[in-house]
């Protein structure tokens, strides 16, 4: 499908003079310094992934000159960066390489505008659908996939999980790239003949721009709850909240879940942007606030909702009851069997029907796709050959999902023992190490605690604090090793008298760690559940 074709050969030219003009035709301050003529095809934000022809991007905080040289060395035939000071410096780096010098900080902007122009803007061609919330995404981003290929059509994913466009296919460090390699990714996705492209939205995403000038058929906002507060990420739950509405103002239909918080200020954003407005809601949400109760009347109101919800062999049962074109009265009733465990996941289901309808999907190959979906990491029930040990595989990893989380496994395992293996990140989302412990430590018997992406910190240090915020009576351990610590709780459970429920959270499928500015591969969860278990 052209994967392997250089830049030059799979993209059109676009001269620095268009870009430039294009610039400031979007309102920014922007110059060529050399041959306006100059022709680049596509772009790159990471030195060591340059292609003869490419545009260039000098951005970010731990940016350094030599990576121009580095950049150049590959291929560059330009680079984009601010004002005219770093321009200077930078010459040294790429003597006689024309460059566009944009101002006021505003590279990350520029990059976004430009990139459409570079991949021939691949959203005229294409269904955008956005996902996002606090939790869930990636599951419904799943869900989603599973109805469209049941009936017979091939999205694009993006997202926490996996990046697939159609050309390549790989497992994510970021939920939302950064706006060069999202509009490639548009690109590859026209170019391998699929028509449509599921993305996660982050609000990192949101707030610095990434999805700048993507056209959201649908958007869907699934909840909200305290994360990603950091120094690196948003210093409030404010700008957090804040940042994931954004995506309301770029999108045609807004898919609301009635059961989130701060529900009134979510429709309220919808309303004023989007021209269509689409709610959701499950009778069994909790209503954890009066501005909740007053939702989850509301949702009586909705025009979808789940219904009816129960537990059965290998998953839940529900019904959808949707509401007719008038918006009057519950018009039709559908069955459906979700086949995955967790009664939060009704939620993320009832978005993906939702969802598909409004794409023009019909229940069959919805029920069809929700019966046999997987997501990788999600959920994923193990269990050794007596059922007396049961480990659940699960991505949730913030204060909102693993409430959720432990909460669902206290009522469908109520006489199990819960052993929960989980750890916190390094250089980020700082407010975990204390929420994970409370609210893990209200329903486990015992906590283990471990390694999840370190970065730049010491494992040891991050689980030091985890063990400082854990509620005075429970029953903890630091086991650093993350694969010593899954096969202590794995092993632990199988030598106690009482049938065990082992919860191994965070990390779900993923095959990587994040170590400093590395991604060592190494063992998942789940391929050790699966060791130890079965054999």
């Amino acid at each position: 499908m052209g994967e392997h074709l250089p830049a030059i050969d799979r993209f059109p030219a676009v001269s620095l003079r268009a870009a430039a003009s294009l610039l400031g035709e979007g309102g920014m301050g922007a110059r060529v310094c050399g041959d306006e003529g100059t022709e680049v095809h596509g772009m790159a934000i990471d030195s060591r992934e340059v292609s003869p022809g490419n545009l260039f991007v000098c951005k970010g905080a731990a940016f350094c000159p030599a990576f121009l040289a580095d950049a150049v060395r590959h291929g560059a035939a330009a680079y984009l960066c601010e004002d005219d000071e770093r321009a200077e410096e930078l010459s040294a780096q790429a003597p006689g390489v024309p460059c566009i010098v944009v101002y006021q900080g505003k590279v990350r902007r520029a990059m976004a505008l430009v990139a459409p122009l570079i991949y021939m803007h691949p959203e005229h061609d294409l269904t955008i659908v956005g996902i996002t919330g606090t939790k869930g995404k990636s599951t419904v981003v799943y869900m989603l996939r599973s109805i469209l290929r049941a009936a017979g059509v091939t999205p694009s994913i993006l997202g926490s999980i996996e990046t697939d466009d159609g050309v390549c296919a790989f497992e994510s460090h970021n939920t939302t790239p950064e706006a060069p390699d999202l509009w490639l990714h548009l690109r590859n996705t026209v170019d391998a003949g699929r028509d449509v492209m599921l993305m996660e939205v982050s609000s990192q995403g949101l707030k610095y721009g990434r999805v700048l000038g993507v056209p959201f058929e649908i958007a869907c906002f699934l909840n909200i709850g305290r994360d990603h507060i950091s120094p690196i990420e948003h210093p409030t739950f404010e700008d957090y909240f804040q940042s994931k509405l954004r995506i309301f103002e770029q999108c045609e239909t807004a898919v609301v879940n009635l059961d989130t918080e701060r529900v009134e200020e979510v429709l309220a954003a919808a309303s004023a942007s989007a021209k269509r407005l689409v709610t959701l809601h499950t009778d069994h949400a909790p209503a954890v606030s009066a501005e909740g109760s007053a939702a989850s009347a509301r949702g009586c109101n909705a025009d979808f909702c789940a219904t009816e919800i129960e537990t059965v062999d290998g998953g839940i049962a529900f019904t959808v009851e949707a509401r007719g074109a008038a918006g009057t009265m519950r018009t039709t009733r559908h069955d459906i069997v979700l086949g995955m465990t967790g009664f939060f996941n009704v939620d993320n289901a009832l978005a993906a029907c939702a969802i598909a309808r409004l794409m023009g999907f019909d229940y069959d190959a919805i029920a069809r796709g929700l019966a046999h979906v997987r997501v990788p990491g999600r959920m994923e029930l193990v269990s050794s050959g007596d059922g007396h040990v049961l480990a659940i595989v699960d991505y949730a990893h913030n204060e909102l999902s693993f409430d959720a989380l432990f909460s669902s496994v206290k009522r469908q395992y109520p006489d199990r023992r819960v052993i929960a293996v989980f750890g916190a990140p390094g250089d980020k989302a700082q407010e975990r190490r204390s929420t994970l412990p409370r609210v893990a430590g209200a329903y486990a018997d015992l906590l283990i605690y471990t390694e999840e992406d370190p970065a730049h910190e010491a494992v040891e240090d991050i689980c030091a604090e985890l063990a400082a915020n854990t509620p005075a009576g429970v029953a903890y351990k630091i086991i650093p090793d993350r694969e010593e610590a899954v096969a202590h709780a794995l092993h632990a459970a199988l030598a106690d008298e009482r049938p065990s429920a082992v919860l191994l959270l965070a990390k779900g499928d993923e095959t990587r760690q994040h170590r400093g500015d590395s991604y060592p591969e190494v063992k998942s969860d789940l391929s050790l559940a699966r060791e130890i278990l079965r054999g």
